[in-house]
């Protein structure tokens, strides 16, 4: 016969390693798939923790600095007066929007040569099919002023009790 004590042990020991195995992966996991996003400055001013850790930056395309090969693409970022060299290995194209002073946003880590190597890239639609700022409707060329009439709710209907 086996002591019950025994067993339960062994069970509450076996429960207790797959737990700490599974807070273990969650744990890894997470601290490898977080991401911090920075401006260009920060990135600069981070020092050796620019190098380890999973950054996002964001800023215009420069002009000119988009060269093509394959899915690889090699640009520059800039912010404000801050310059960026990034080059992008994912393993898909660049979305259609990513184009000279365009917004893009490049997901990867920052190396030691000052390149930014990005594993992810988005970019935003240009500002040109934005609507325009303080723009009015305007009216269809066909229908006379006069005929647009302004639609007023009934007031409530007096009641006598």
């Amino acid at each position: 016969m086996s002591n019950p004590a025994g067993t339960y042990l062994k069970f509450g020991a076996a429960t207790v390693a797959i737990l700490m195995a599974l807070g273990y992966l969650a744990y890894t996991g997470v601290q490898e798939s977080k991401s911090y996003y920075v401006t260009i400055r920060e990135l600069r001013g981070m020092g050796g923790d620019a190098y380890t850790k999973r950054l996002r930056v964001a800023g215009n395309v420069q002009a000119g600095s988009i060269k093509r090969s394959g899915t690889r693409v090699e640009f520059v970022l800039v912010e404000n007066d801050q310059l960026l060299p990034v080059v992008y290995t994912g393993t898909e194209a660049p979305p259609d929007t990513f184009k000279d002073d365009s917004q893009a946003l490049a997901e990867g880590t920052f190396g030691r040569d000052g390149v930014f190597q990005a594993k992810q890239l988005q970019a935003k639609c240009a500002s040109k099919y934005a609507p325009q700022q303080n723009a009015t409707p305007a009216m269809p060329s066909d229908v006379p002023a006069k005929s647009v009439t302004q639609v007023r709710p009934n007031p409530p209907a007096a009641t006598s009790e």
